[in-house]
């Protein structure tokens, strides 16, 4: 699994960091989503899945391997 994301359509809600927080945070300065693990390990995959699910701005890209 490989993580992108468009932070230019970030809208900051944080849906991510709820969902999966060992994955994503948000930046102090303006709350958009920072990737803290763009491959991260199989315990993570329904966690990541869903926080691309959920994000209001859907920029979150999930790539399969």
């Amino acid at each position: 699994m490989k993580i992108t994301v468009e932070e230019d359509k970030c809208c900051a809600g944080g849906q991510c960091v709820l969902a999966a927080p060992e994955v994503f945070d948000q930046r102090d300065e303006d709350g958009i989503v920072v990737v803290l693990d763009d491959t991260p390990g199989p315990a993570q995959y329904d966690a990541v899945r869903e926080a691309a699910q959920i994000c209001p701005a859907a920029c979150i890209h999930v790539h399969e391997d």
